[in-house]
């Protein structure tokens, strides 16, 4: 246990970012306690959860948003959706599980808090190792006021959709980390079974929190195979490894009814896209909106960003470039998926969009204009950190 606590692993950085993390979780404590009780959405997964749990009806239907012939389903969200959202509650006496007893909330919301802060430690984790202290304090300060994440973690009037953004981040960034290794002089795939298994959960986390996310699957595939040419065989084995665990995972959320599973995996929408709101300017402006209410910093940071991005070569390189590549495609499939219950790929977008501006400005501060630089984005992350907290206090 000595090794652990060094100054490497655990010093100053490691203490201001815990900071910051608790900070973001004192925000989202405090939308958790102005809360009056469960929502009705709350009380139906939970519920949807409790007849899973307890096999009290069978497990192949899920939740009553769609009909169809031969029952109800939800074409969104697996099982995992819902035996997450209904696991704390197992703790309490199955008399008083759903009631207005105020403790039964912060239980209730307890697993989307923990994804909250590990998404917020991951998002840090990602940008320090590619970008250094700076680029991990930028991405951190804006995760950790942003008002989207901080509503998705609480469950404040919006869906749980933070685990699937956790599990969509980790899945793109041990794909990339996995990929980084394959250079190694050891045995491939018995050296990352620690990466292929954090990469399966993610997988199943993402998928199984919202079916269309399935898209990251290609996505951290053509990365795996851009930065590992000469490994690609063992990259595609890893990744499949990977996608096997990922598929256990989902069929135990099910309790391995085959049936059950195979009859919602059919029924599940895996591209959900419109093709014709490409065509909407209406859904345009709706993604665009969504993502300046989700983190109004970044109304001002994307454009900036992707401008230095396109006018200065020195900040083309595959660091800067996959976030942005991966934060397109996921406003793209926002886009393209109008009716989806949620924010769904918006907030997904939001922690590769930190990601890039950590990586551009972290460039921009190794220029001669360092103290301007600095000086912008302390401006931008005070401003930010202000306004979310005062809308908190409103609240």
């Amino acid at each position: 246990m000595g090794g652990f606590f060094t100054h490497e692993r655990f010093g100053r950085p490691q203490v201001l970012a815990g900071l910051l993390l608790l900070l973001f979780l004192g925000q989202c404590a405090w939308l958790v306690h102005r809360s009056a009780g469960l929502t009705p959405g709350e009380e139906s997964r939970i519920r949807e959860g409790f007849r899973r749990w307890h096999a009290e009806r069978n497990p192949r239907t899920s939740s009553p948003l769609q009909e169809t012939e031969t029952g109800v389903y939800d074409a969104n969200h697996s099982s995992l959706w819902y035996v997450i959202a209904s696991v704390p509650l197992l703790l309490w006496p199955e008399q008083m599980r759903i009631d207005s007893n105020h403790s039964l909330v912060w239980l209730a919301r307890a697993p989307y808090l923990f994804f909250g802060v590990l998404l917020g430690a991951s998002l840090w984790y990602v940008s320090r190792r590619l970008y250094g202290n700076a680029g991990g304090y930028v991405a951190l300060g804006l995760y950790c006021f942003s008002p989207a994440i901080i509503r998705s973690s609480a469950v404040w009037f919006a869906e749980p959709e933070v685990g699937a953004a956790w599990g969509a981040f980790g899945t793109i960034f041990t794909a990339i980390a996995v990929a980084h290794t394959l250079y190694a002089p050891r045995e491939v795939v018995l050296w990352n079974w620690r990466r292929i298994v954090l990469l399966g959960v993610s997988l199943a986390l993402a998928v199984g929190s919202q079916f269309s996310l399935i898209v990251v699957i290609p996505i951290a595939l053509s990365f795996m195979l851009y930065l590992a040419p000469t490994r690609r065989i063992a990259a595609a084995m890893i990744l499949g490894a990977a996608c096997a665990l990922g598929f256990l995972v989902l069929y135990a959320s099910y309790f391995f009814h085959w049936n059950a599973f195979w009859s919602e995996m059919a029924q599940a929408d895996f591209l959900a896209v419109a093709w014709r709101s490409f065509a909407m300017a209406g859904a345009y402006r709706r993604v665009f909106v969504q993502l300046g209410q989700s983190n109004p910093a970044l109304v001002v940071a994307v454009p900036v960003a992707v401008v230095v991005y396109l006018l200065w070569p020195r900040t083309r390189y595959f660091g800067n470039a996959a976030p942005l590549l991966v934060a397109v495609i996921m406003i793209l499939m926002g886009i393209g998926t109008p009716h989806y219950p949620g924010l769904g790929f918006q907030l997904v977008s939001i922690p590769f969009l930190l990601v890039f501006v950590a990586g551009i400005s972290a460039d921009l501060l190794e220029t001669n204009h360092r103290n301007l630089v600095m000086a912008c984005l302390w401006g931008l992350l005070t401003a930010n950190a202000i306004w979310n907290l005062a809308e908190l206090a409103r609240a």
